[in-house]
């Protein structure tokens, strides 16, 4: 009696399986070595203008503009210490604190505000609902530019130039639009049979809103935090517009004053301060990034 020979293999085999290392065509390694190179390319590209700033602000003010060199080779750091100085005898940790209060007081308002108008569009049924959905992300079509003039008129009207309410107002009414439409989208995902239960045991909007909407939003909240307080601690546009005293100005309006004093420019320390502005920023996105790819998919359950 005789037997089939046996075929044996390391591993299953089939059209979709990989080929080893080993056995794959010349073609196929050249294109992973082309895109790997390109991908660092990339990469130095990307890293390079940061790389440019760390030298710069260890450089002296003359040296900074129209050297080749990326680091010194005698780095100094009379850049950050002269930092303590101040900018026209202002310190320097008045204009950190006014760009904290313009932060964190856009997150709270945007938090709030967005948070609310979504919960309505998305689980209050009322007459003119989409239409007011549509016109809310038109609004988005609109450059700031053109509103600028009509809103510092109306600040102006109201006696409210050189004040932060200008800057903070705005997120308070729900009045971006992305932000909005990115919770809608949220909140549309979640199950509407935990609506019923809570209208069931006598919940009314307010408490379907506080107790359960917004914990199972938590990953849109915090995307939508994170935006806002990295587009209000870089806004210039904004700040330049309406703040007219430099013991209101923010960071990115201190940086200014580096190149405006006596028509001096002191690049050194301008770019060792941009640097420490960018450490708050950078704090508050690592604390919360793991949260950021959750909140961008808005299908589903998210809890």
């Amino acid at each position: 009696m005789t037997h089939a020979p046996v075929e044996t293999t390391s591993g299953p085999v089939g059209p979709g399986t990989p080929a080893p290392a080993e056995t794959r065509s010349p073609r196929k390694r050249t294109g992973s070595l082309l895109w790997h190179l390109g991908a660092l390319a990339v990469l130095v590209v990307v890293l390079y203008p940061v790389a440019w700033v760390i030298g710069g602000s260890l450089k002296p003010s003359e040296e900074i503009v129209g050297s080749l060199q990326l680091f010194p080779s005698d780095p100094i750091f009379t850049n950050y210490t002269g930092l303590s100085e101040g900018i026209a005898d202002i310190p320097v940790s008045t204009f950190f604190l006014n760009s904290t209060v313009l932060a964190v007081g856009s997150v709270v308002g945007v938090v709030i505000s967005c948070s609310m108008a979504a919960y309505a569009f998305s689980k209050v049924r009322f007459a003119g609902r989409n239409l007011l959905f549509a016109l809310m992300i038109g609004t988005l079509l609109l450059p700031f530019h053109v509103l600028m003039i009509p809103q510092y008129v109306l600040f102006q009207k109201l006696e409210l130039i050189n004040t932060m309410v200008p800057l903070l107002l705005g997120k308070y009414l729900a009045v971006d639009a992305f932000f909005v439409f990115l919770m809608v989208q949220f909140m549309r995902g979640l199950p509407k049979e935990l609506d019923e239960a809570a209208r069931l045991d006598g919940c009314g909007h307010l408490r379907i809103y506080w107790s359960i909407v917004l914990p199972l939003c938590r990953p849109a909240l915090i995307t939508s935090a994170i935006f806002t307080f990295i587009h209000a601690w870089n806004d210039f546009m904004g700040p330049l517009l309406y703040l007219n005293e430099p013991e209101k100005y923010t960071v990115s309006l201190g940086l200014k004053m580096f190149v405006d004093q006596d028509a001096l420019a002191d690049y050194g320390g301008m770019i060792a301060m941009s640097l420490v502005a960018l450490l708050p920023v950078l704090a508050f996105f690592l604390a919360f990034q793991r949260y950021l790819i959750d909140g961008m998919a808005t299908s589903g359950l998210k809890g």
